[in-house]
């Protein structure tokens, strides 16, 4: 998923290892787009590569707006943000103390 979404050069992406203190995934994965139309191509991206690897998501919100877009894929679950509507929700405040990995655009861990 990494991969994909570095492809698309989405921005700030995050990886939240959160086994052990969420009950519905071990990973939370949060990027953010630079506009509404970044973040749909990138989440449809995303879903594409993916279901090219036969995996396939239980469930994707907010593709329609763009602003936030949420892709449940089980033990993985992405969100795609506008910057602005990532600030304002601030999804990493809520797991302040897990183990976090930072990628640049080209899917580097830095």
């Amino acid at each position: 998923m990494v991969r994909a979404a570095s492809e698309r050069k989405v921005k700030n992406l995050i990886v939240m290892d959160v086994k052990g203190v969420s009950s519905f995934s071990d990973y939370i994965i949060i990027m953010s787009g630079t506009s509404d139309r970044q973040v749909i191509r990138s989440a449809e991206h995303i879903k594409e590569t993916l279901s090219k690897e036969k995996i396939y998501p239980l469930g994707i919100e907010g593709m329609r707006e763009g602003h936030w877009v949420l892709m449940d894929y089980g033990d993985v679950i992405a969100h795609l943000f506008l910057e602005d509507t990532r600030l304002f929700y601030d999804l990493e405040g809520l797991w302040p103390d897990v183990p976090v990995h930072r990628y640049n655009e080209e899917g580097k861990e830095v």
